[in-house]
């Protein structure tokens, strides 16, 4: 039962697998990876005993509960990542979802409260009003952030043109990296009109 269950849980993940690499690669603006390696225990046989029964459909999906093993887990926890990922993605396609969140990353990841978080608004306000799809056609500055050249953004992940969370991640790496803080960068702003 062990070494059927075992079968069991490694098509399922094959399966998986081959469902998620046949979605669109870029589906909610995601790229999943195009090539995936499981280890095998080269030890255990490759093929059932001979008086085994004949595996049927129900025998293969009722006989093993995935999110109880081990596998499964880290399946689930991936499936679930990649939910989240695309509802933050959705999200930020939104003026307001934009705001929270760029308020999100900006607090999480870069430990900045919300006066900084106000000169971010008040500095992306003006560049782009949050519009991901905001492109400056004298420039060629794009996005939230108005990145010139606009494939800068491709540091973050090469979907910038139509993913706002990677203009958000790379607008607040920009920011940090030059100016320190958004308060820093809206002051260079207000002085300079450009950031």
């Amino acid at each position: 039962m062990k070494l059927r269950n075992k079968y069991v849980a490694i098509w399922g993940v094959i399966a998986s697998l081959l469902f998620l690499t046949s979605a669109l690669p870029t589906a909610y603006g995601l790229d999943f990876p195009m090539s995936t390696h499981i280890d095998v225990d080269p030890t255990a046989s490759s093929l059932p005993a001979p008086d085994a029964p004949p595996l049927t459909a129900a025998a293969l999906y009722g006989s093993i509960d995935l999110a109880a093993t081990p596998l499964g887990s880290v399946l689930s926890s991936d499936i679930a990542l990649v939910s989240s990922l695309s509802r933050q993605v959705e999200m930020a396609r939104t003026i307001v979802g934009a705001k929270i969140v760029a308020k999100t990353i900006l607090a999480q990841e870069y430990g900045m409260n919300s006066s900084q978080f106000s000169c971010l608004n008040n500095l992306w306000t003006t560049e782009s009003h949050w519009n991901y799809k905001a492109h400056n056609y004298r420039s060629g500055a794009h996005g939230i952030a108005q990145a010139l050249p606009a494939e800068k953004m491709n540091v973050i992940a090469d979907d910038w043109r139509t993913n706002p969370v990677t203009q958000i991640r790379w607008g607040l790496r920009y920011i940090t990296a030059r100016y320190n803080t958004p308060c820093g960068a809206w002051s260079h702003f207000k002085r300079a009109r450009y950031y």
